[in-house]
């Protein structure tokens, strides 16, 4: 069969669009049994998906104030943390911190590869517009707080809350919730059950943070 070059020129678009946003609708509706980091780990997988009714607000709340606090307000991408990160690129040569939204890191979480390159930026960025679109915030909050890493071959709130405090995910407490969540840049290397001085300043942080947080910040849920 002849392959014209208008067709090349069609399909092509075609596919770079179409299948992520395929991608992006199926997990939309059904539980992701397994990410590329999960594989990657090649190690047992302690991991149970539970919907966000099963999930303690206290957990989904920590979460947005401590990795995202214009959750539901931005489409996909803060740009206002992104502008501040790369002016400080552009000043110093070095970002202090990211700006990855949630919807970012389900995007990188369920489709791409945890190592930081500007080539994964570059199809994560479209991505978590596009899901951004196509998913309610509480599905993306949802699909994050099952597949989110926290600890040795432990994935999602569920399996984090009975390792972890010897509870379901739907009974953290506020305490509980803000120490899973302050060993998320460092699941490996920080334990919420026992942590250390660092740990537990950062989960007072996000405990107070929490108190004090207006609850349009979590409005969309």
């Amino acid at each position: 069969m002849r392959i014209t070059r208008r067709k090349v020129l069609i399909g092509v678009p075609a596919v770079l669009i179409g299948l992520p946003v395929l991608l992006i609708l199926i997990y939309g509706v059904v539980p992701v049994p397994v990410t590329p980091l999960m594989l990657m780990r090649d190690a047992p997988m302690d991991k149970d998906w539970v919907s966000i009714e099963e999930i303690a607000p206290a957990l989904q709340r920590a979460v947005i104030v401590s990795e995202d606090q214009r959750f539901c307000t931005h489409r996909g991408i803060d740009w206002t943390e992104m502008s501040k990160v790369l002016d400080e690129l552009q000043e110093t040569g070095a970002a202090s911190r990211g700006a990855s939204t949630i919807t970012m890191q389900v995007v990188k979480n369920l489709y791409l590869w945890p190592a930081r390159s500007r080539i994964r930026k570059v199809i994560e960025i479209p991505m978590a517009v596009m899901m951004d679109f196509l998913l309610s915030k509480r599905r993306i909050l949802e699909l994050y707080l099952n597949i989110a890493e926290w600890g040795d071959g432990i994935y999602g709130a569920e399996a984090a809350a009975r390792r972890h405090f010897n509870v379901s995910a739907k009974d953290l407490t506020r305490n509980q919730a803000a120490r899973l969540v302050a060993v998320l840049p460092n699941p490996l290397e920080r334990n919420p059950a026992n942590p250390d001085a660092s740990t537990r300043g950062r989960a007072d942080k996000i405990a107070g943070d929490l108190y004090r947080a207006p609850a349009d910040l979590w409005g969309c849920l």
